[in-house]
């Protein structure tokens, strides 16, 4: 186990982390293409939605709606072969890491042509060969997942790094602190991503968390952490890239809150009683989507023209994958053992 000796520097409860703004350095074409995957994420939780009211979409489903700018700024700060780990709502981080969406749909759908060949669903969808290393329907599953795989990474010395997606709600899961202490110690290459978009289903973080940020958890296993502003792409942008070049040096694991907030219910059966349509009109008006068009308008990247033909773009792109998901086939009864570890 000689290379996971670790060199540890003390973290003060005073730091403040310098975030080193490297978005202004992007290719202006890659912008833009960020501003088009939030759209792609946006309009396929619309179509989603409408598949799920059909009775299309059988089991529950959870949508990303109004959290686009944490996948999209966090994954496009990873380099291509980086991997990540997903949640119970992550079709987000799918899209944003390259998925396709005809497959993506058809496994929404359970069709034979989807990524999982319709076996796995909304919770389910992995695709390795973007370094997706999949979702899964325990909250806080990814963690241990994501970890698992940084200590790979350190071992074959393969210069990767692991960002980890979770709630707020994983983040008082018993294997997020055995996780992060592992990763601690071991000096392991990986993010940990908490989304706190305010509600673990129904339990407000005010009444779930002593804390006023759950950034604070690092005190307790000497790492770096910082909370930010999760509807700001170009914030979590900077803070990942920042961080990645951290933990792909060999300085250990960090944790990000990022604040953001669902428009949705926890899931398609969520009444939404625990919380007041002027807090959701709130968050609304904080539309990641429309922040950042805002600032590619203002630097001149795209017109309002560009901007409507870009959305437009992608709807057109949803009605290809509905249209190929519907015309795909139901996988064969006889497969039904296949795929299965037992």
């Amino acid at each position: 186990m000689e290379k996971l000796k670790t060199k540890k520097t003390e973290v003060k409860v005073s730091d403040v982390y310098d975030i080193q703004g490297s978005f202004q350095s992007l290719p202006d074409r890659v912008k833009v293409e960020m501003l088009e995957k939030m759209y792609q994420i946006r309009h396929f939780e619309a179509e989603t939605e409408q598949f799920i009211i059909k009775g299309q979409i059988h089991g529950t489903c959870h949508l990303y709606v109004g959290e686009e700018a944490t996948a999209v700024g966090a994954i496009y700060a990873l380099a291509k072969n980086d991997y990540i780990t997903s949640t119970h709502r992550g079709h987000g981080h799918c899209i944003a890491k390259g998925a396709d969406l005809n497959r993506m749909m058809t496994e929404l759908l359970g069709k034979a042509t989807g990524y999982c060949k319709g076996k796995g669903g909304s919770m389910h969808i992995a695709d390795v060969t973007t370094g997706n290393l999949g979702a899964n329907g325990i909250v806080g599953g990814s963690i241990d997942i994501a970890t698992g795989a940084a200590l790979t990474c350190k071992i074959k010395e393969n210069g990767k790094i692991v960002a980890c997606f979770f709630g707020d709600g994983a983040a008082n899961r018993g294997n997020f602190h055995g996780a992060l202490n592992m990763a601690s110690i071991w000096d392991l290459p990986v993010i940990y991503i908490c989304e706190n978009n305010q509600y673990g289903m129904s339990m407000p973080v005010k009444e779930s968390f002593n804390i006023a940020r759950i950034s604070e958890r690092k005190h307790a296993y000497n790492m770096v952490g910082i909370t930010i502003d999760g509807n700001d792409i170009v914030q979590v942008y900077n803070t990942i890239r920042h961080f990645a070049d951290h933990c792909r040096s060999g300085k250990g694991p960090v944790l990000v809150e990022c604040l953001t907030y669902r428009w949705k219910g926890h899931s398609k059966s969520d009444a939404q009683v625990y919380r007041t349509k002027e807090e959701v009109k709130t968050w609304i008006e904080k539309d990641p989507i429309v922040r950042y068009r805002n600032v590619l308008l203002k630097e001149g990247l795209i017109s309002e023209k560009d901007d409507r033909e870009i959305e437009a773009g992608v709807i057109e792109q949803l009605k290809q994958a509905n249209k190929f998901a519907e015309e795909s086939p139901f996988p064969d009864l006889s497969q039904v053992e296949e795929d299965v570890y037992a």
